[in-house]
């Protein structure tokens, strides 16, 4: 039986944890449950998921549906799509059975390719390795979870590029509706020897393709759609994310907006996030002052989940007289000073 390769590729940058991530794990397990009851999903389709931020990974082997399990996320720093289409392209060459005289190999895998922001490295050997080897190959639905994707960047991969919208539960759940049905519609297509490869219509609503003639927002290696903060408890010694995303709000006077960022929450992050992430990032900083809002300790529950080290470290007070900065070890007395301060974001 020839397979129909199917391969996520999902973008688990820190400007995708909270709802976000939730959505694409709950997504996915909907997706899993829907193919299998699928008698043609059965037969053909086999399903792969990578993982990337500053690094990336095979969070599932590519396998059958029936023994198919979908995995918890885990979020890393940074959004390197070299690095991410680098691991897919070596899981492409490494799985795909390709045809030969005396038999038939896979049907052209699918890539469904899910990002909330721009990459924050440099992608163009990537993406010229994939033209030449892949592009033909295989087919790529690439989708843009933000409103401010580098659809420059997509464009350059596929032609087959996607804004989600709405992004509340209803919109995930008809999103993920839609991946399932192009998944069937794929399946039932390969089993009628035909093209492999059959998109869904889409609820212009929740998705729609974007226009590739329009030039695209500039390459940059942060993304300014989200702040987001690296912590630790004082406590535990876990790590956790203090999020922020950006509000623009008039300012007053005519023709001019001022841009904060607002509080999304703070969230715990396993020891995952430091193997995804990348170390040699572009350290860049922010002032306080552009931030509005401060989080608790999704650790411990310390009221103050937002204070800085000398060392620069961010970590949870609580009501104790001197803490200790889980960063660097210095015990210290925290008070509240005037104005803002400059503190080190993450790429995002």
């Amino acid at each position: 039986m020839r397979r129909l390769p199917i391969y996520f590729l999902i973008d688990v940058s820190e400007s995708m944890v909270g709802e976000p991530i939730q959505q694409v794990e709950e997504g996915l397990a909907t997706i899993i449950h829907a193919l299998k009851s699928d008698p043609y999903a059965i037969e053909t389709v086999w399903i792969s998921i990578i993982v990337f931020a500053g690094q990336a990974k095979t969070l599932v082997p590519l396998q059958e549906i029936i023994n198919f399990y979908p995995p918890r996320f885990p979020i890393g720093g940074g959004t390197s799509l070299s690095k991410g289409l680098g691991h897919l392209m070596y899981e492409l060459r490494r799985n795909i059975v390709k045809t030969t005289y005396d038999r038939k190999g896979d049907w052209k895998p699918i890539i469904f390719l899910f990002t909330d922001g721009a990459p924050t490295d440099d992608t163009q050997q990537a993406i010229a390795e994939w033209k030449t080897n892949w592009q033909r190959a295989s087919n790529m639905v690439a989708i843009s979870f933000g409103n401010e994707a580098d659809t420059q960047s997509l464009g350059e991969l596929t032609n087959n590029v996607l804004a989600f919208k709405n992004a509340n539960a209803a919109a995930y759940k008809s999103f993920f509706k839609w991946v399932t049905d192009s998944i069937k519609t794929s399946s039932v297509s390969v089993e009628n020897n035909s093209t492999g490869f059959e998109l869904a219509k889409m609820d212009d609503g929740t998705l729609s393709k974007i226009d590739l003639t329009k030039k695209g927002i500039p390459r940059k290696y942060v993304d300014n759609n989200f702040v987001v903060l690296a912590a630790k408890c004082q406590n535990t010694k876990r790590p956790y994310l203090i999020k922020y995303r950006k509000t623009i709000s008039p300012s007053g006077i005519e023709g001019f907006d001022t841009m904060s960022y607002r509080l999304v929450g703070g969230f715990q992050v396993d020891h995952q996030y430091a193997e995804l992430t990348d170390e040699g990032g572009l350290a860049q900083k922010i002032n306080t002052e552009e931030l509005i809002g401060a989080p608790t300790c999704p650790c411990c529950g310390n009221q103050i989940g937002f204070a800085m080290c000398s060392c620069g470290g961010i970590h949870c007070i609580g009501d104790e007289e001197e803490s200790q900065c889980p960063w660097c070890g210095n015990r210290g007395r925290y008070g509240v000073g005037d104005g803002g301060f400059d503190v080190t974001r993450t790429q995002g």
